[in-house]
Order: C-alpha cells, then structure tokens, then sequence
C-alpha cells in the first residue's frame, strides 16, 4: 500500500521560504504521480503541482506558477515543494498525495493515497 509522508511546514513572514518534503514508500517515484495540494481554512482543496513518474514532467497552478518549484531525489522516493515568495494567501494544510497514473494531474479525484497534511502558515 502506498503511504505518503509531508513535513517541513511551519510558520513564515510573507515573502519568506519553506521547503515541504514528502517521503514516499514502498514504490519507486518512477512509477507514480505525485502531487502537491492545499487546503485553506473554509475553502476547497486545491492543486498546487505536480510530477509525472515516468519522465518527472512538472505542473503548476497559476497562482503558484514563478514561486513553487516541485522536484524528487529518487535515491531518497522524496518530491519536494520548494515555496519561494511566500503571501498569506498561502496558508494551508498542504497535502500530498500519489497513485501509479500515466499522467500527473491537478485533479484530487485521480489520486488514492494521501499524506497526513502539514500546516504552512505566512503572517504579512
């Protein structure tokens, strides 16, 4: 069974960094979609980015598009989101989650197997 593993959230002041990892286990990245998304207090959850397995293509939402940037060390099954020019609009539970899909998608309804959340919180 897939398990996903977020960490690295916390809290920031707006134009500050954060680097989220989520540790994978027991399948090979290069089998898997894996995708970021965020949930705010009172809103819907949303895509964030993610990684295609098979050639670790990469997809960002719009308001994220310049200022996050996904990546994965296969040797550690680890994707990273890397979240520059942080704004409280950024504040979140972000989630990761992951499926053995062709194409790494936006859509939370494509995805089976999700982490446990982490909080990102940015005071302005």
């Amino acid at each position: 069974q897939l398990q996903l593993v977020e960490s690295g959230g916390g809290t920031v002041h707006s134009g500050g960094s954060l680097r989220l990892a989520c540790k994978v286990t027991p399948y090979s990245l290069g089998h898997l979609a894996v995708a970021w998304f965020r949930q705010a207090p009172g809103k819907e959850r949303e895509g964030v980015s993610c990684i295609r397995g098979s050639d670790g293509r990469t997809t960002y939402a719009d308001s994220v598009k310049g200022r996050f940037t996904i990546s994965r060390d296969n040797a550690k099954n680890t994707v990273y989101l890397q979240m520059d020019s942080l704004e409280p609009a950024d504040t979140a539970v972000y989630y990761c989650a992951g499926d053995s899909i062709t194409i790494a998608t936006l859509s939370e309804n494509d995805y089976n197997s999700w982490g446990q959340g982490t909080q990102v919180t940015v005071s302005s």
